[in-house]
């Protein structure tokens, strides 16, 4: 096996990977009901360290979904407020490997 052929193959084989890693995360998306993969995107929402609903990233630039955190009345897409107990989604914070890419603003809260 030539060496040219080797790196082709392992390209497919990362190619297949990222594809099969978007799709999943493509199809989990639930724009109508602001859900993913049937977890509400809105609500009380409790940050906890370990067995969350959904892993969650922040970022600058090309979110999954706009955050904006209010203190009462959670009830549009994309509007948390962060509760210590009885939550509607648990989230843990990560730096690689998210469910969620989310950005925190201060107004316009959804899909980007």
């Amino acid at each position: 096996m030539t060496r040219h052929t080797k790196t082709l193959r392992a390209l497919t084989i990362v190619g297949l990977l990222c594809s099969a890693q978007a799709s999943w995360a493509s199809e989990g998306f639930d724009k109508q009901a602001c859900s993913l993969n049937g977890l509400p995107l809105f609500g009380d929402v409790q940050v906890v360290e370990s067995f969350p609903d959904i892993r969650v990233q922040i970022v600058t630039s090309f979110p999954d979904l706009k955050v904006e955190t209010v203190d009462s009345f959670p009830d549009d897409c994309g509007q948390w407020r962060f509760v210590d107990s009885f939550p509607d989604l648990k989230i843990q914070y990560v730096e690689s490997f998210p469910d969620l890419k989310i950005q925190l603003v201060t107004s316009f809260p959804g899909w980007p």
